[in-house]
């Protein structure tokens, strides 16, 4: 076997290049890589283009790269909780296309699965399928979306051995796998790195198949976009 794991995330984003197409993992700020985004931030490559459920908060996640203007064009299905995100789009200065958070999750499993395209109900008759071809079957229109086109994924997981097969969980299951298929190349930080065949088969979310680089992560903050609480009685 290839040896898949790497020092760090320094190591891990090491060929990320100006202008590349990354996948960045997580449901709002649940399970997103924050090691390899911090050290994104760290290297300045700029003019990417991020396929991610949401664009982070302002001081944290993807929010981080879009204070540093590394970030050309955001490819998401949701994008409050940031203001210097809305700034950027008012002005002109970053490219967005929003699109339906079912439609982002299947356009990356179909790369995954080695699919060209899918065809969705959603989106039809909107602004969304400005420009994009629409087909009939059975009666129902349907529009054509082209699976994504990334060169890196960076997913994080919460357990991951040597072998690259990755456990999620909870929530951050939403987008990490499907985007740990989909990119040309896989980069996985977790939280708990073991030896291989210490992970329980049954258990295991993603398979090592798909994940090229593998790191144990620090330092997670894990924070909470909109924290609710309840008053005692």
């Amino acid at each position: 076997m290839i040896n898949k794991v790497v020092s760090g995330a320094d190591d891990a984003i090491k060929d990320i290049k100006d202008g590349d197409t990354l996948m960045l993992g997580g449901f709002g700020l649940c399970g997103i890589p924050e090691n390899c985004i911090t050290a994104l931030v760290k290297k300045g490559v700029n003019k990417l283009t991020c396929i991610a459920n949401n664009a982070g908060v302002d001081d944290f996640g993807i929010g981080l790269m879009l204070q540093t203007r590394q970030v050309k064009k955001m490819i998401s299905s949701y994008v409050g909780e940031n203001a210097e995100f809305e700034r950027q789009l008012l002005s002109g200065e970053l490219e967005v296309e929003l699109i339906p958070q079912g439609t982002l999750a299947t356009r990356c499993m179909a790369a995954g699965y080695g699919m060209p395209a899918i065809f969705t109900p959603a989106g039809v008759g909107t602004e969304v399928a400005e420009g994009k071809e629409i087909r009939n079957f059975n009666g129902k229109d349907y529009l054509m979306e082209y699976a994504f086109d990334a060169d890196f994924a960076l997913v994080k997981a919460w357990k991951g051995d040597t072998a690259g097969n990755l456990i999620f969980r909870s929530t951050s299951r939403n987008f990490n796998p499907v985007m740990a298929m989909a990119g040309k190349i896989t980069i996985a930080e977790v939280e708990h790195l073991v030896e291989a065949g210490e992970l329980d088969p049954d258990h295991i979310h993603t398979p090592g198949v798909y994940v090229h680089r593998i790191f144990q992560g620090e330092n997670y903050e894990k924070r909470i976009e909109q924290r609710t609480t309840r008053k005692k009685d």
